[in-house]
């Protein structure tokens, strides 16, 4: 008896010092587990993760997309309609409102004067990659609320709160088209001047983007004057808002700067050569093709065919 009640005061006092059973502390009876067998492949052992027979044993992977003989997917299903050309549609990376309103106040950008896709470039902050068939930028509505800056811009396309953001604080926008060379040649101007080469003159939108950018609510490049400044009151009327006189505005001139249809940089004709090194520009008469049709004459026709 005495043997057992040390046993039993043994045990308790071993109770007392131990911790509580709990799942965190459960552990099996020792070599209660034995390790599975690695067993032989042909006697229902484990294939080591490599399959059954085949070219999953033997390392030699199939292409992707392979079906191991079956109607691969994509050619299970049709094609969309939707998708067909995607990789050659226009891209237009965006730039919001409030983005641009830091820059301007960061002085990375003078409101003094007209910004275009050149001067969204140097800012080094935002870029563009025509070779990825990006087009320009499409200005947004984020932070429309916030800007309070009145700047002569020119972006590729914007939307018609935007558009009254710019308007309401006395600004201008416009919207215009550049091929893929002449925004290589904005993108980097220093490079192209530094070939030596004459600027070369602006291209036509194509006639998928000619409707848009001959619309005077969309503010575009080859729309009527006239119609843009009817647009122009009829968008102040429908966000409730005064529109300012530009023709009072001491900045003006700044505000009613814009090339023409043909033309990639404001002061800087097609054909001239900027000398970068010797700091001359050559200027040129024109180009042959300026001889029988002049292009105020190709853009007005050009309008009148999609109209």
């Amino acid at each position: 008896m005495a043997h057992l009640r040390e046993s039993v005061d043994k045990a308790l006092k071993m109770l007392r010092t131990l911790p509580r059973v709990q799942l965190n502390n459960i552990r099996p009876n020792p070599n209660s587990k034995k390790p599975t067998k690695r067993g032989r492949a042909q006697h229902s052992g484990d294939k080591h993760g490599a399959g059954n027979k085949g070219s999953g044993q033997r390392q030699n992977y199939m292409r992707l997309g392979y079906e191991t003989g079956n109607n691969p997917f994509y050619l299970r299903f049709p094609y969309e309609p939707y998708y067909k050309g995607h990789h050659l549609r226009r891209q237009y990376p965006p730039i919001s409102l409030l983005q641009l309103q830091v820059l301007l106040d960061t002085n990375r950008i003078d409101d003094k004067q007209p910004i275009d896709v050149t001067t969204l470039c140097n800012t080094g902050l935002l870029h563009l990659q025509p070779a990825s068939t990006e087009y320009g930028f499409q200005l947004t509505d984020e932070g429309i609320d916030k800007f309070k800056a009145k700047i002569c811009i020119e972006v590729q396309h914007a939307k018609e709160s935007v558009i009254a953001a710019i308007e309401r604080n006395g600004g201008v926008i416009r919207t215009a088209y550049y091929d893929p060379r002449s925004l290589q040649v904005m993108v980097d101007p220093q490079k192209w001047f530094e070939k030596g080469e004459p600027i070369p003159r602006r291209l036509l939108p194509p006639q998928d983007a000619v409707a848009y950018y001959i619309s005077a609510k969309n503010r575009g490049y080859l729309a009527d004057p006239e119609e843009i400044s009817r647009e122009r009151l009829v968008l102040a009327q429908k966000y409730g808002y005064e529109l300012p006189r530009i023709e009072d505005d001491p900045d003006y001139e700044t505000l009613i700067s814009q090339k023409d249809a043909r033309q990639i940089f404001y002061g800087l004709e097609p054909g001239w050569v900027i000398g970068l090194k010797d700091k001359i520009i050559v200027k040129s008469k024109g180009f042959p093709e300026d001889h029988t049709k002049t292009e105020e004459e190709s853009v007005i026709k050009e309008r009148n065919q999609v109209l």
